[in-house]
Order: structure tokens, then sequence, then C-alpha cells
């Protein structure tokens, strides 16, 4: 039986991306040996979107983006650019300290999230 998910995300700043995620996300973690974090995520869903290829994405859900945004920006968070309205929802991508950046989702449909527990 499936019991969870594990995300990866790779960077040449490891140290510097879990740090933050740590210290300014403030998402809890265990410490897997030698520092390597292993961060607990919030309750996950998974959607399956048509396309020409094939890609992995990842985004953190939020209730009130503009709340989140202001919260995050308040921690000294920066974003590449301006919320876009979707039908689906609202969209901004939050930067890493690498320079990558991850999404925040607040969506506008019904969620998955809590029918696994």
């Amino acid at each position: 039986m499936i019991t969870g998910v594990h995300a990866v995300l790779f960077s040449n700043q490891a140290e510097k991306v879990r740090a933050y995620l740590r210290d300014v996300l403030e998402l809890p973690s265990v410490d897997a040996g030698g520092g390597w974090l292993i961060f607990a995520l919030p309750p996950a869903e998974m959607g399956i979107h048509p396309s020409e290829g094939s890609s992995t994405e990842l985004y953190l859900l939020c209730d009130d983006l503009e709340a989140t945004v202001e919260e995050l920006r308040a921690k000294g968070v920066d974003f590449d650019g301006p919320a876009a309205d979707r039908d689906w929802g609202r969209l901004i991508n939050l930067r890493l300290p690498d320079g990558s950046t991850l999404g925040l989702y607040e969506p506008r449909h019904a969620t998955a999230l809590g029918l696994g527990d």
C-alpha cells in the first residue's frame, strides 16, 4: 500500500535551499544524518494534465494567495513576478536561494486534500 509521497528538489546549493525551507518557509524536518534534512509537507494531492510532452511540477498550496505572499514577503521571500489568474486558481512562483522557483497556488476548484487520512 502506498503510504506517502517523497518529493525531491535537486539544487546546486542544497544546503542553502534546505536552510531556506527550514528557516523561512518554516517546514518541519528530521535530520536523516549529517545535516541532511527531510521535510514534512502538508497534505498532498496529484493531478494529471493532458500535455504534448511529459514533465513533473511541484506546487505548494494555500487558501489565500494574497495573504500568504504578504506574509512571505515580510520574511524576505522574492517572487518572479505578479500572481497570475487562471480559470483554475491563482499562481505565483517564489524564488529559492539557488535561483530556481517553486510554485505557490490558490486553487479555485475542489481539492483532494485530506481524503487519504
